[in-house]
């Protein structure tokens, strides 16, 4: 009786394990053969994520573009003069000199050098280095330092303080120099690298991304700036920012206080169009309309009982300038230039910028509810 007991469970077992392979499981298909297919279940599709590769990139990248490059960077130190005046010198014409002489420079002023540093870089064989100009304003004394070792005296022989360049000469021989690159082909989120003298540590790597364009800081009178949060401090001024195929994209120009991972640039592209202008006649000779100006908004249009508030108002016309001999008037309302409607002041100064001295410029004004028509030339900005 037991044994038949042991018998049926056993049955009952086998049957049951044959019944769960046969409904719910499916063989596996030999390597290389088809998987079956099960008309009454859909197929599930798993898409996996595609491989992306960076032509180039490496973990050794920027340390070879450094390499290649880093040679054409230099640093610039700046000597100026300056006078102060002595504490003493309202008692000088009181004390007797004749009975103690050695007391006498005590009431003299005296010239102190102030020393300053920057960065630049050279950009042909010939010895040209662009900085920016403040690296450099007011500088009696300029010492060129490259990469090898070599300190070599420096002579400014162009600047331009609207867009805070400067091109300087040295006399030497063998001199490594940068590509230029096309700034106008960055993009937000590209990798960059600044190479400068920041806070006097010399040939100082840094890189970043390109955290925005055409970035406008009105308080220092630049525009269309690359913004980088590739550090950038005091000292990485007039150095290059560049891309990864070593090319220059932009020079380092400002630093915000207080912030931090924001820096900006130079545009390149800006750079190019002056610089050799800056080489042959040592500045960039522009066109100058001669008013000082701000945008019409609600206040200043309800205040002079303006129409509507759109246009630039004219705050003063300076003396003998190209604006006050074709009669543009203080408060005059601009509203189109060369026939080009005027929504911003800073439209104006681009406008003009681009023309040069001599030029026939029409200015549309609206004054006393009217609109006048007002023509003359441009003459060269002071």
């Amino acid at each position: 009786m037991k044994k038949n007991i042991f018998f049926l469970l056993a049955f009952l077992i086998i049957a049951i394990s044959s019944y769960s392979l046969a409904a719910g499981s499916a063989p596996k298909a030999a390597p290389g053969a088809a998987a079956p297919t099960n008309t009454d279940t859909p197929a599930v599709t798993t898409t996996l994520p595609r491989k992306i590769s960076i032509p180039g990139w490496g973990p050794k990248t920027i340390a070879d573009i450094v390499e290649n490059v880093g040679d054409a960077v230099v640093n610039v130190d700046v000597v100026k003069k300056i006078r102060v005046s002595s504490p003493f010198r309202n008692f000088r014409g009181n004390f007797g000199f004749e009975f103690m002489p050695e007391f006498e420079d005590m009431f003299r002023d005296r010239v102190v050098p102030q020393k300053g540093a920057g960065s630049g870089f050279i950009i042909d064989k010939k010895g040209h280095i662009l900085t920016n100009e403040h690296v450099i304003r007011g500088a009696d004394e300029i010492k060129i330092t490259l990469k090898d070792g070599r300190k070599i005296n420096g002579e400014v022989i162009g600047r331009d303080a609207s867009l805070d360049l400067a091109i300087i000469k040295v006399d030497a021989k063998n001199l490594p120099a940068l590509k230029l690159g096309d700034s106008s082909k960055i993009r937000p989120g590209e990798w960059v690298i600044a190479i400068g003298n920041p806070y006097g540590f010399a040939n100082s790597v840094s890189a970043g991304i390109i955290s925005a364009t055409g970035r406008d800081l009105g308080g220092l009178a630049k525009k269309d700036l690359i913004q980088t949060d590739a550090p950038i401090n005091p000292g990485n001024s007039g150095g290059p920012l560049l891309n990864l195929n070593g090319e220059v994209v932009g020079i380092n120009t400002a630093i915000v206080a207080g912030a931090q991972s924001i820096g900006f640039a130079i545009p390149i592209n800006d750079a190019k169009e002056v610089i050799d202008e800056l080489i042959k006649e040592g500045k960039v000779i522009r066109a100058w309309l001669g008013v000082y100006m701000r945008d019409v908004d609600e206040k200043i249009a309800n205040y002079l009982d303006l129409p509507i508030a759109e246009g630039v108002i004219v705050l003063e016309v300076v003396k003998d300038s190209p604006a006050e001999k074709m009669g543009v008037l203080k408060h005059d309302i601009i509203r189109a230039i060369n026939g080009k409607k005027i929504e911003s002041s800073s439209e104006i100064s681009e406008m003009v910028q681009k023309m040069k001295p001599g030029d026939t410029v029409t200015v549309k004004v609206y004054r006393e509810g009217k609109n006048k028509s007002l023509k003359g030339g441009l003459s060269e900005k002071p």
